[in-house]
């Protein structure tokens, strides 16, 4: 018997349909791994599985069976039966799944005495062994330790660990590693894959990130519009795709060059499939991407960077923006300096509690090129880049500017005042260089929104109606509006889809070439910054340990710490994938 039967599931929220008529099965010991876009109800479905959508006001159809048990039929105290102790679900957000209040060891120890009648020591006991399983240091330690005293990826363990307590036999992860740094995804993506190896337990993982499927999963679902496009095992899905819109996904993801670290002998990252010419399945090849690999060699490989652009037979653009995408970094000599950073430290705070986040940095950003510092959380970068643009004083050091800044921030929903329309926010800058005009602020907004692919009517349209790419397009918009020289994006699309993500990065390179823009592209995530930056810095702990021309960098790393984060980075080769995961493993030992 299987241990997830899933029938006819369809899934609406009042008038819409998240989820239409999807069939799905798991056996016992079995990785899945659901794929797809944001709004593709993959995450419905998962919830749908331990009956989360009771009481919400959703109308669930279909037949659901997990570990024996029809969660249709089943009444409050099967469910509670079956939450936790059969089957248990890992979310994306862990500081929104742990209570702040109690300390991390305590909160899984509850969940265990909820299963078990057994004593309060003995479910403390508990805690501590599966929190030593997830690779938390000094676990009996850290178990009295409160969710904001854990990193990020500790956070992510910790919850991992609360889902093990009473050895489920199936774990459905929500988008587990979403947030993390290559690094640490690269862990926590390792430490499934061994536990499933270990316990014999199931895996649904939900996911956008098809790499990330491929380094966990046997088998992949694909969903569209809350249908499945297409289900296999995880080499034949993502070697040869039979669905366009499975292709036009793989042709979203950015790629590490073949020569790139742990690549041995095939691409990193490259996936063996027809290769979709840009203006879609049936039209002509678009450019190759001078100055950028395609991710894949010839014809033979899967679209990369810079490939399958533009808009396809797929219902819809999935890469709508990226069509000239190719040409990134295609700009000739560098020109003057835009922006100097010379010896900068930033310190916060004082005496022992002084914390130094970026140590003696110095660079140059030049005119029309695009220069992506990448590292891990707490790296420094981001500090680095509000420096840049004026909202940070050096502590020490000078920078210097000569040309006009605007920085485009991570999360859109904290930057947007959601209280005032959207054409109200692309218009601040306007209103603060003197403009009074009305009409004038209209149109020039009107024209702002148009050019970031946006409609100019939606100008009264508030934050919340917008999707997230869409909201980070009217960021965009805004720093627009003040006219730079150089805009500073700061984790720009790390919280997006792999679609949105590409649709988001080919409206930047167009406009920078068509406004002459310089652009600073702060990310975690290499794969992005190789796909739009003509130089690189890395940085950890608060210092540049490399820097140089991106090529240079991706194909022949210098410093140590550059070819642990490369060698981190997802891959679409599950062979690949568990080549990777063997090195780690070796080197952890080490």
């Amino acid at each position: 018997m299987n241990l997830v039967d899933v029938s006819g599931l369809s899934i609406s929220f009042g008038d819409v349909r998240a989820v239409e008529d999807l069939s799905f099965s798991l056996e016992a010991g079995g990785a899945l791994g659901v794929v797809g876009e944001s709004g593709s109800g993959k995450s419905a479905s998962a919830y749908a599985l331990l009956g989360l959508h009771r009481g919400t006001g959703a109308e669930v159809r279909g037949s659901i069976r997990v570990a024996g048990v029809d969660v249709d039929a089943a009444d409050d105290a099967e469910l509670r039966a079956l939450r936790g102790a059969k089957a248990a679900m890992v979310f994306q957000d862990p500081l929104s799944s742990l209570d702040p209040y109690y300390a991390v060891g305590d909160q899984i120890a509850e969940v265990y005495r909820v299963h078990n009648r057994v004593s309060r020591r003995a479910a403390r006991a508990r805690a501590v062994e599966v929190l030593d399983r997830v690779g938390i240091p000094d676990a009996v330690r850290r178990s009295r330790s409160r969710p904001h005293e854990f990193s990020g990826g500790m956070r992510q363990r910790a919850l991992i660990a609360m889902a093990l307590a009473c050895e489920p036999r199936l774990l459905i992860a929500d988008e587990p590693t979403t947030a993390l740094d290559v690094t640490v995804q690269a862990q926590i993506l390792d430490l499934l894959h061994d536990l499933r190896r270990e316990t014999g337990m199931g895996l649904l993982l939900v996911t956008h990130d098809v790499g990330v499927a491929a380094e966990s999963v046997d088998e992949v679902l694909v969903m569209r519009s809350g249908r499945a496009v297409e289900r296999g095992p995880v080499g034949e899905v993502l070697v040869a795709p039979r669905e366009p819109y499975t292709r036009a996904l793989l042709a979203a993801v950015p790629r590490i060059p073949a020569s790139g670290p742990g690549g041995g002998s095939g691409s990193a990252g490259a996936v063996v499939a027809p290769r979709e010419p840009a203006d879609g399945p049936s039209g002509a090849a678009g450019p190759s991407g001078a100055g950028r690999p395609s991710g894949a060699a010839g014809s033979s490989g899967a679209a990369g960077a810079g490939a399958a652009r533009g808009r396809g037979d797929y219902g819809g653009a999935l890469v709508e923006d990226a069509g000239d995408a190719g040409d990134v970094g295609d700009v000739g000599d560098a020109g003057e300096a835009l922006v100097e950073a010379v010896d900068v430290r930033q310190v916060f705070g004082r005496g022992r509690s002084a914390q130094v986040a970026v140590d003696g940095v110095s660079l140059t950003v030049r005119r029309g090129e695009t220069l992506g510092i990448v590292g891990e959380s707490g790296s420094g970068k981001t500090t680095l880049g509000r420096m840049l643009v004026g909202l940070l004083e050096p502590t020490s050091g000078r920078i210097a500017r000569d040309a006009r800044v605007q920085m485009v921030f991570q999360d859109p929903v904290s930057s947007l005042n959601p209280r005032r329309s959207v054409g109200e926010s692309v218009a601040d800058p306007l209103r603060a260089s003197g403009e009074r005009d009305e009409a004038v602020i209209r149109a020039r907004v009107g024209d702002l929104l148009k050019r970031v692919g946006l409609d100019p009517g939606q100008y009264d349209r508030y934050p919340h109606e917008f999707s997230g790419g869409q909201r980070q397009r009217v960021g965009i918009a805004r720093a627009l509006a003040a006219e730079p020289e150089l805009i500073v994006c700061d984790e720009a699309v790390s919280a997006l889809d792999v679609t949105t993500q590409a649709q988001v990065i080919g409206l930047l390179e167009r406009l920078r070439r068509e406004l002459g823009l310089a652009l600073v592209f702060i990310a975690h995530d290499l794969a992005v910054v190789r796909q739009v930056s003509d130089r690189v810095a890395v940085m950890r702990r608060g210092r540049i340990v490399e820097e140089g021309e991106a090529d240079r960098v991706y194909s022949a790393p210098r410093d140590p710490y550059t070819k642990q984060l490369l060698a981190a980075v997802p891959v679409l080769d599950p062979a690949l994938a568990a080549v990777r995961r063997a090195a780690r493993k070796e080197l952890a030992a080490a």
